[in-house]
């Protein structure tokens, strides 16, 4: 297969994982780009020479991104009829997105140039509900680390209320309640007392700035409109009160917070989403080292606990991962969940 054909086929199996996730507008722009992507513009020819993969490096989110900004921009009226779902026929969807890369050539050509930034306060029900049992394993009081924090949404888990098919977790003043489709037996009604919330970037996104912000609701897909609404709730609160967000290494984060004094009675656990494929072999082994270092000298004063929704390629989902010591060292699997939060189904 030719890098043409395969960074074509690229928007095709992003079509798929659209489709599962029930975002047909999405996928429909996928699948006509795939088709109408060609080398009379500075961004087609890039896309159609991408030299690496075009999947892992999600090449099909970040032009889908570009596109989106236009449309919330106002300046392109065919993409905003695509993007409300209002073109459908293949053959014009292909027309408007070849217009679209003549007319925006230059303002598409930089999406490329970094990978799509798709922090997602929904996936925070995933993270409470393996956090749930943590705290019904260890006790309510949770210290959290979360590596890949973007731009920080993740990191108001203690300030957002859960609803997890009828468990109610958080403050009930909260201006943002996640509630996820619920698909199973919900969990048990636990205390959780979060006494800190800490997080590291390798790339921090400051949502207080106006185009940051702009950036994060172009990659949100058109088919989620509650995801946009539920974005701007969760930057007011940032902008309200910062989130504990720094720059850095996931890896020597994770080892310089673990040899940190840690307090009795209190669980330290380490959360991510969405972040473990781009961190590369050599970090995902020094975190897991670091942690099962951890865990071995870890006490039922002391616990230490690992909690993770990350994704599982075959069936363009995710699956949520608890494990905490001392007493229950082995990972195993919890819950498969909507790579948006949009629901968990509970094993």
């Amino acid at each position: 297969m030719s890098d043409e054909q395969n960074n074509r086929g690229a928007f095709l199996i992003q079509e798929h994982f659209c489709t599962v996730m029930g975002a047909p507008i999405t996928a429909r722009i996928c699948a006509g780009l795939a088709v109408s992507l060609d080398r009379d513009t500075r961004t087609g020819r890039r896309v159609l020479d991408w030299p690496g993969e075009p999947t892992t490096d999600a090449l099909p989110l970040r032009l889908v991104g570009g596109l989106h900004a236009l449309d919330l921009a106002g300046v392109a009226p065919g993409l905003s009829d695509l993007f409300a779902g209002r073109i459908v026929e293949p053959g014009e969807v292909r027309r408007v997105l070849r217009e679209s890369f003549i007319t925006h050539d230059a303002a598409l050509y930089p999406w490329l140039d970094g990978p799509p930034q798709t922090n997602e306060a929904g996936r925070s029900a995933a993270l409470m509900t393996g956090l749930i049992e943590v705290a019904g394993r260890h006790g309510p009081k949770l210290e959290l680390l979360e590596i890949g924090s973007s731009a920080g949404l993740n990191l108001l888990i203690d300030r957002f209320r859960f609803d997890l098919g009828g468990t109610m977790v958080g403050p009930a003043e909260s201006p943002v309640t996640i509630r996820p489709d619920w698909r199973g037996a919900r969990p048990p009604q636990v205390q959780v007392e979060i006494v800190s919330v800490r997080g590291v970037e390798i790339q921090p996104v400051d949502v207080t700035d106006p185009k940051a912000a702009d950036r994060l609701r172009a990659y949100i897909w058109a088919d989620n409109p509650e995801r946009t609404e539920r974005l701007a709730h969760a930057i007011a609160m940032i902008e309200a009160r910062p989130v504990d967000m720094v720059q850095g290494d996931a890896a020597d984060w994770v080892e310089a917070r673990l040899a940190e004094p840690q307090a009795a009675g209190v669980t330290r656990a380490l959360m991510h989403s969405v972040v473990w494929q781009y961190l590369g072999p050599e970090r995902q082994a020094r975190i897991a080292a670091a942690m099962a270092a951890a865990g071995a000298v870890a006490t039922t004063d002391r616990p230490l606990a690992w909690v993770r929704m990350e994704p599982n390629r075959n069936t363009a989902q995710q699956q949520l991962w608890v494990q905490s010591w001392p007493g229950f060292e082995e990972a195993a699997q919890r819950a498969t969940v909507q790579a948006h939060g949009a629901w968990v189904e509970p094993l």
